[in-house]
């Protein structure tokens, strides 16, 4: 973006150092991945440049690591590796156990933001730590808590208890965002919408949701 024509040298240096600045930032965070890519097609089993790779040999470069990771595995690769779809298992796991916590914490997390913005609620304080609590204690603790309940209730190793786990540790993120955007919510849209006959469901889907949308999203990919 162009800056205006009024401005003084000192804020066009300002503006210049600020987006060398970020821009240096950005490098330091994205230049590991241009590294790790090529050293994901590399033949050899080491984990480095190979002077063929740095001569830009074809026969130094491989997919054989992403066959392996998807369990096709040709017979020159089962001489140095173990062809298993194990990788493949625990990607499809890591999918569905996230997908389903990111849409239990969206729900709780947006109906407890939505409590918590009514003026009448009471001990909002104390709930609202209550809600938030995950991100505050060491997951070493919550980890050690969650498995001796678990253990109780035959839920270690499940399904249903990562779910749960991972659901309470995604709604505090869910809970922050949506109620940062109910911050600057017009109630009277909500009157507004039942003076014209709408029950609490539309008015919600219709009139709620639509401008809580972007927190609610938000919340999501943190959550997952």
């Amino acid at each position: 973006m162009a800056l205006p024509t009024y401005t003084t040298r000192g804020q066009r240096v300002g503006y210049y150092t600020y987006l060398t600045y970020c821009g240096m930032v950005f490098f330091f965070l994205i230049a590991p991945i241009f590294i790790i890519i090529p050293l994901s097609f590399n033949q050899s089993p080491f984990f480095g440049f190979t002077p063929e790779m740095l001569r830009l040999d074809p026969d130094a470069f491989s997919i054989r690591w992403y066959r392996q990771m998807l369990g096709i595995c040709r017979e020159e690769d089962i001489i140095t590796t173990v062809c298993t779809n194990k990788w493949m298992i625990g990607t499809v796991n890591s999918f569905y156990i996230g997908l389903s916590a990111t849409f239990f914490a969206t729900a709780l997390g947006t109906i407890a933001a939505l409590g918590l913005s009514r003026p009448n609620m009471p001990f909002k304080g104390a709930v609202m730590a209550l809600l938030i609590s995950p991100m505050i204690v060491p997951l070493i603790i919550t980890a050690a808590g969650v498995f001796f309940f678990y253990a109780k209730f035959g839920l270690v190793g499940t399904y249903t208890g990562l779910i749960l786990a991972h659901t309470a540790l995604g709604t505090p993120f869910v809970v922050i965002t949506v109620t940062a955007t109910l911050t600057g919510f017009d109630t009277n849209l909500i009157r507004a919408s039942q003076s014209l006959g709408a029950n609490t469901m539309r008015t919600f889907f219709k009139v709620i949701m639509p401008l809580i949308l972007p927190g609610v999203i938000s919340g999501a990919l943190f959550a997952f």
